[in-house]
């Protein structure tokens, strides 16, 4: 019985078993990649127009991306009680848009449907960060893989609730909203306990690889199998014992990772809270002389940093490390008899714990988020204007490129994160060069965009649906490696700002702009074309009642080249901070500079 009892709480304390829960919770997060299939619902039961639902999309975009208060409350509360208020949010803000769109409650003003819209869709910001506040604290020297898997299940969730909601399909369209509202809030509550840190995370298991190998081939063999269901339903059509079946294999895959951590605790030596406790752990209060000793010893590592010979770190490793020893012990020396003075530490150095306001002031921190902005803002804009791009290319199934960019951009996090962290870790070199590569992608697929030529629009869906995931699966795990662990939460969502920044910019300035003006010279010729003679004859008024509608490349072509000229600038800042943290990154994963 002890041994059941000591088994059930390895099991429980396993990081394991939080980062497949993350999984799970992260899986249904994504509520506001649905907007785009209840927005239709909310539309025809409220009578609005597309300048009404497009506030509501706004407001979507701000819930998702303002995240500034959940950063703040994971930082000060247990990561439950962040976990709760976000589950909240979400049935409250979708649950009452559920009410009023089935008449059970009065109808409420336009900019009362925004606040709805936006407190549901922020609560999705309080699952995002408890999910990798907790497991890179679990995983400090797995954070590629890490994020890039948390991030792209969060992706994907559109394209899994899609598939539940199939499965449970009635006439009522409205019944998607009540599970919006309902589905994500009830995961969540049942799995805040287990996502946390958890004690002993620091140590590297020698399991971990094939323990992230295996996550892997599930993320693969998932996205392969979301592809071939909608394609299928797309093209031939489905039965509902069919979809039902296409469904519990689904759920099938999402449990699937449940078997690391049962066979971590069952069959394999892993180490067990109570031994982890014997590890030896930094000191938290030192007193006295103890505190005085260590602080001048960082100092004065501090000033080695400062004072060694650029040429040092060119030597190879033996002879680097004894130079610096020597220099260390020269300035012991100087230091204990009064000679020199040591300069004191202001703030904390790149690879250590900030303070959002410290990390304000950096200008790496600021390299990082215009190089987002740019890149994953350009990439949005793609993504929300898919539907029109691929029809004034004279394609009619635009769902198809929709599901498509979705998956790549599922592919795209995973990918990003298991290249990045080989990278980082095996190489020792900085990870946002990673960030530069996708960048030139995403500027080779807008150029593709720009072209319009036949088929190209398939190479062009997967690069920027790649470039775009890669963004969102290294900019967390190096925000976290330069700037630290303390403040990640509000380092993160303030980093997310960039993307509907970045969206406005692109996609609500430039790209509508560019079209609609496009759009204004087409009808215009269209106009003149018409026989005068007819018109005066009839007594035609010829003006169009319907939305301005552009067809051909010319549609987005000045808007792509745009996104593709500021994909390179992306690039520039990419590789400058790259420069600027090869130190940090040589240090952080203990390699020699060569």
């Amino acid at each position: 019985m002890i041994t059941l009892q000591g088994k059930l709480r390895s099991f429980l304390n396993n990081r394991w078993l939080v980062f497949v829960a993350a999984m799970w919770m992260q899986s249904c997060a994504g509520i506001g990649y649905l907007f785009g299939s209840i927005s239709p619902v909310i539309k025809s039961s409220l009578g609005y127009n597309q300048r009404q639902l497009a506030s509501l999309g706004v407001a979507k975009d701000l819930g998702d991306s303002l995240g500034f208060l959940a950063g703040t409350l994971c930082e000060i509360l247990p990561l439950w009680a962040a976990l709760l208020m976000g589950a909240l949010q979400n049935l409250i803000g979708y649950g009452w848009v559920w009410l009023i769109v089935t008449g059970r409650v009065p109808v409420l003003p336009l900019w009362v449907m925004c606040i709805l819209i936006f407190v549901g869709n922020n609560g999705e910001t309080y699952f995002n960060t408890a999910a990798l506040v907790s497991c890179v604290q679990n995983f400090p020297k797995s954070r590629g893989p890490v994020v890039g898997i948390l991030k792209g299940f969060a992706g994907l969730s559109g394209a899994i609730l899609t598939q539940i909601y199939a499965m449970i399909h009635k006439p009522d369209h409205a019944a998607l909203i009540f599970m919006v509202a309902v589905g994500p809030t009830m995961v969540v509550i049942a799995l805040m306990f287990i996502i946390r840190p958890v004690g002993g995370h620091r140590q590297v298991r020698p399991l971990d690889n094939s323990s992230f190998v295996f996550v892997y081939s599930v993320c693969l063999l998932l996205a392969a199998y979301l592809m071939g269901v909608m394609l299928l339903e797309d093209l031939v059509g489905l039965s509902e014992t069919v979809t039902t079946l296409c469904t519990v294999v689904l759920f099938f895959l999402l449990l699937v990772p449940i078997v690391i951590p049962l066979l971590l605790t069952c069959y394999f030596d892993d180490i067990c809270p109570a031994q982890e406790s014997l590890l030896p752990v930094p000191q938290k209060e030192e007193t006295g002389k103890s505190r005085e000793s260590t602080e001048q010893h960082e100092v004065i590592l501090s000033e080695v940093e400062d004072e060694k010979p650029k040429e040092v770190d060119l030597l190879p490793a033996s002879e680097r490390q004894k130079r610096i020893a020597q220099l260390q012990a020269r300035l012991f020396q100087a230091a204990a008899v009064g000679a020199v003075r040591v300069k004191r530490r202001r703030g904390p150095h790149r690879g250590e714990d900030f303070t959002l306001m410290q990390a304000l002031i950096k200008a790496d921190f600021w390299l990082l988020f215009f190089s987002l902005l740019l890149g994953s803002g350009s990439g949005l804009a793609v993504i929300d204007n898919l539907g029109q791009m691929s029809q004034s290319l004279g394609y009619s199934e635009t769902h198809i490129f929709v599901s498509m960019i979705s998956i790549w951009n599922f592919l795209g996090r995973i990918g990003g994160g298991y290249i990045s962290e080989i990278i980082a870790r095996e190489h020792a070199y900085p990870r946002p060069v990673a960030l530069a590569v996708a960048q030139v992608l995403m500027a080779f697929g807008h150029f593709l965009f720009a072209m319009g030529w036949p088929g190209t629009i398939y190479i062009a869906t997967l690069l920027i649906g790649l470039g775009y995931g890669f963004h969102w699966a290294i900019v967390p795990a190096a925000a976290s490696e330069l700037f630290g662990l303390k403040s990640f939460g509000a380092l993160y969502n303030f980093l997310t700002v960039a993307n509907p920044a970045g969206s406005l910019v692109f996609s609500g300035l430039i790209a509508s702009g560019i079209y609609d003006q496009e759009a204004e010279k087409q009808a215009h010729m269209h106009h003149n074309t018409r026989s005068t003679f007819w018109r005066m004859l009839l007594g035609v008024q010829l003006h169009d009642e319907e939305p301005l509608k552009c067809e051909g490349a010319v549609c987005f072509f000045l808007s792509s080249l745009i996104m593709s000229g500021f994909c390179i600038v992306a690039v520039i800042l990419s590789m400058i901070l790259v420069y600027r943290t090869k130190i940090v990154y040589a240090h952080l994963y203990q390699k020699p500079l060569t």
